[in-house]
Parts: structure tokens; sequence; C-alpha cells
């Protein structure tokens, strides 16, 4: 044990990994034991805290971490924490370790784990301070401008759809290209605006399996026409969205046949290529001053929150904000981040709709 007045720590990754995880926590024992405290790297999520799969991490022991893709401590689902027999030997695995704040770093899921696990600890009488970093790539958790891994996953599809632009215009194609981002189509609309797609498909437009159609013929039919001088089409679809990238393709190619549209069309799923590589400069930033901001947090007692990364703030109402920590993170109640964040899902979210709203003002060209 040592003097310092921070609490021995543990720091878990947890659901989806995210390009970003292995810098968080690189920053979290980075600035704990600047502080003088003790952190226990948690494997394989909430499953590796249940079965006491943990060791002691140093500095050394997290150098280089930062360059890493996925998550170095290792990620699970973990279906015996939703379980109150689950939880309770999680937290007292977590008392033998003698830890006193726990971080845990993930999406939805993930989170609501951590509050579930804080909420007992409190029932229990066991000092728990427990802090969640947002790390997903779908930008589907509210409270957070941009969540872990989202700048490096964009990346990634824009590179991709780059690249399948060249062999499109080579041969006059038109391109689906499918992104991952469950139920948020967050992804799909930035990357199309990025990568300067024709079309994006995303489940918060509303639009119907006949109405996805009639726009996507649109789309083609201006693109083709002699007036348009344009040789290749892309359209980025969010996985979200109710009907398949192949049936799409077989309904699309049955229209353009029956107009007399002789057009190629190809699909790519780019699936879980977008989870992978070395995160981006903007995800190692925004992961090291979120796990720096845990660590400050939970020396100052604060539990049941999540930090979110904030770079503009509404100048008006009070502002969830410690600022000699850091200004652009802001500290909000777990509860409230979980339930703004099945609204974001569910499509009545404000930032859906500015979402929503912003992306037809700004490229109105595209479908929506």
């Amino acid at each position: 044990m040592t003097n310092s007045p921070l609490p021995r720590l543990a720091v878990l990754t947890s659901g989806g990994d995210a390009p970003g995880m292995n810098p968080a926590v690189r920053a979290v024992v980075g600035v704990a034991s600047a502080l003088g405290a003790e952190v226990i790297g948690v494997r394989r999520g909430y499953q590796g805290l249940i079965e006491g799969d943990g060791a002691p991490l140093s500095p050394r022991d997290v150098d280089g971490w930062n360059r890493r893709g996925g998550s170095i401590l290792g990620s699970s689902r973990c279906a015996a924490f939703r379980a109150p027999d689950g939880r309770m030997t999680a937290l007292r695995q977590l008392q033998s370790w003698g830890v006193g704040g726990l971080i845990v770093i993930g999406g939805n899921g993930s989170l609501t784990g951590a509050r579930l696990l804080g909420a007992l600890a409190e029932s229990e009488g066991v000092p728990l301070c427990v802090v969640g970093l947002p790390a997903s790539i779908d930008n589907d958790l509210a409270c957070t401008s941009l969540s872990i891994g989202v700048d490096t996953a964009l990346n990634t599809i824009v590179e991709a759809c780059d690249r399948i632009l060249d062999t499109a215009s080579s041969h006059a194609r038109t391109f689906v290209v499918e992104v991952m981002g469950r139920d948020c189509g967050y992804l799909a609309m930035t990357a199309a605006v990025a990568a300067g797609a024709d079309g994006v498909i995303f489940r918060e437009a509303g639009l119907d399996e006949d109405e996805i159609l009639t726009q996507l013929e649109q789309i083609i039919r201006r693109a083709y026409d002699p007036a348009g001088g344009k040789h290749r089409v892309l359209v980025v679809k969010a996985e979200g969205v109710d009907v398949s990238s192949q049936r799409l393709k077989t309904l699309l190619d049955a229209r353009l046949a029956a107009s007399n549209l002789p057009v190629e069309t190809r699909v790519s799923v780019l699936g879980h290529v977008v989870r992978g590589g070395a995160p981006s400069a903007t995800d190692r930033l925004i992961a090291g001053r979120l796990g720096h901001a845990a660590v400050r947090a939970i020396e100052r007692g604060m539990s049941d929150i999540m930090c979110g990364w904030h770079v503009l703030r509404r100048p008006d109402g009070p502002q969830p904000t410690v600022f000699d920590l850091d200004p652009y993170v802001t500290f909000w109640p777990l509860e409230t981040v979980l339930t703004e964040t099945d609204r974001i899902v569910d499509g009545t979210s404000e930032v859906t709709r500015w979402r929503v709203r912003l992306l037809r003002e700004a490229a109105p060209f595209l479908s929506a």
C-alpha cells in the first residue's frame, strides 16, 4: 500500500473494442502512478473481474500502448454480470484487491454495468468510486460530443471510400458501402460528407424500403445523366437500416433494368475492419485527457459519473465541468447518460434531430 490520498484503482475495458482504449488505460496508469497510487488492470472486462483475472500495471507495463488498436486488456460481453450474484462476486473481488476506485471504459452496456456495480457498492456500504469513460465507434453515447474510437473509425471509412471511388470511377459503377454503427447513423452520415458520397442511408431518416429505392434511383439517374458529368456513384449505408445491403442491391438492380439504366452496382460491407487499426492522434489525445480526468475525479471522491468530451458547449446554463481539471471534459451522472443514450437510439434526442437537420442543411444533395 502507498500513502497516496488516491485509493488503489482498477481499470477495465468492456463491450465492443474501440481504437483509443489502450491510450486511455495508459493515461489512467500514468496519472495514478504519478499520484502514488497503484492500478490493477482487469483482463476480459466484467468476466475477468468476476473471475479475479487482474494484475498490477505500472507505467513501464503500458509503455507503447498509445500506438495499439483494440484492447490489450481484452474485452468480453459477460452474461454472468447481468445477474445480481455476478455483480456481488465482482464487488467482493474488488474488495479483496483493496480497490477503492473503478474506471470502466466502454459503451452503453458497459456503463450500465458500472452504474449497477456502483449502486450495489453503495447499498452494501462498500467505499467504491465508479467512473466511466465513453468508448464506442458508433458515437451513440449521450453527454459527449465524441466517444473514444469514433475519429479512428471515421478515418478508416473515409480511406476505404476513397479507394472504392477509384475503382468505381474506372468502371462507371455504383457502390453501396455499408458501415458499422448499430442503430446510430452517425458514422454513415459523417463519412458520407467527408468522403464526398452521392447519398447516405441511415435509420434515423425514417424512410421505408420503397422510399429508399426511389431516392437511390433518382441519385443514380441524376449522376449518370450526360449533363451530370459523373462516371460513378457512392452511397454510404448504416448497418442499422432495416433493409439489408444485398436486398437493396437486388431490388435496385431490378429498378434500374426496368428503367433502361445499364448501371453496374456493387456492395461493399466494411464490417469489423472499421474497429481495427492504430488510434488516430485525436483519439489518443481524447483518451488521454479523459483518463486523466477520471483519475482526478476519483481523487476528489466523485462517483457514479461519466467523463464526457465536449469541444463546444452552450454558453448559457450551468456546465458540469471542473475547469481546474480540464475545461473540455464534462462530468455527468451515469443515470443521465444512460437515459439520454436511449433517446439517441430511439431518435427522440435533440442530438439525433440536430444531426439529421444539419446533414440536410449542410449537404442537401445527399439522400436523407
